[in-house]
């Protein structure tokens, strides 16, 4: 009976652990929402959550209970990851936003690792893998760089222009590497959408919610049909976008021979250090 407690203490133990390493990743993922250059998608997807979520997403009928008791600590920690950084970013971007850019840099590098063995799990990789994962890392740096031109001035502010928001806030998280921060900067967008969240504007946040319901429920489908039929190719792909979003957000106008640039070089290291292990509980606890 003693052996039996020990035994039932340690799988609690073991769930509460896996409980709060996605909490974690939620938090991360929530962050690829709000810092420009980052894409929730990719994150989702380095963290071994995307395929998942997209698959839960395009039929919640199957496997429902599970799979909402699997993403509520992931869906706390987005959230919470959203108004955390909606909140603080302002401050810590005007601290120290070099060094906190190199961080998440750090924790796309030490993801990176985990997504090219998972790209191959379903099916040999081939040439055509590479020439789709270097034909998305062209094509993502094209887009992000010129794609501000079309945006001019900006937008005007209404509920329809939120609701767009949302949607391509969505969109950031069922097409890894789309940075929907990135898009709503070069359409002015951007300040006002962290400020109405941090003050809690419902005239920002409502829109901005069912823009982002509607574009999940109308494009995960699609994306898990993609997964079923090309699961090899959408991955080699994702690795593209991953690599172009990390690549654009690095800083090249800074003075990295300073103490300063000695913390970016810290802090990038903590990036992937922590990255690589949450890769190895989640390879542990899976």
């Amino acid at each position: 009976m003693e052996e039996g407690r020990k035994k039932s203490g340690g799988m609690a133990a073991v769930a509460i652990k896996f409980w709060l390493i996605r909490l974690l990743k939620g938090v991360f993922i929530g962050s690829g929402f709000i810092l420009p250059g980052v894409s929730g998608g990719a994150l989702a997807a380095v963290f071994g959550l995307y395929e998942r979520m997209i698959m839960f997403l395009a039929d919640m009928k199957k496997d429902f209970k599970a799979n909402v008791i699997f993403f509520l600590p992931v869906g706390i920690g987005a959230i919470g990851g959203v108004f955390i950084f909606s909140v603080f970013l302002s401050y810590f971007f005007a601290a120290a936003e070099v060094q906190l850019t190199w961080f998440f840099i750090g924790c796309i590098i030490g993801t990176l690792p985990a997504l090219w063995v998972q790209s191959a799990e379903h099916a040999e990789r081939k040439p055509i893998h590479i020439v789709v994962l270097i034909i998305s890392l062209a094509a993502a740096v094209l887009f992000l760089r010129f794609v501000g031109a079309a945006a001019g001035g900006g937008v005007p502010l209404n509920i329809f222009t939120w609701a767009m928001a949302g949607g391509l806030i969505a969109l950031g998280a069922i097409v890894p590497g789309l940075s929907a921060s990135n898009l709503l900067l070069f359409l002015h967008m951007y300040a006002p959408m962290t400020n109405g969240i941090a003050r809690m504007d419902f005239f920002v946040v409502i829109p901005i919610g069912i823009g982002a319901v509607v574009t999940v429920l109308a494009f995960s489908r699609l994306m898990a049909l993609i997964f079923d039929r090309a699961h090899g190719l959408l991955f080699h792909a994702i690795i593209g976008f991953v690599l172009a979003s990390t690549l654009l957000i690095i800083p090249l106008d800074y003075n990295y021979a300073s103490v300063d640039g000695l913390l970016c070089f810290g802090t990038a290291i903590l990036g992937i250090l922590l990255a690589q292990w949450m890769c190895r509980l989640e390879e542990r606890y899976q």
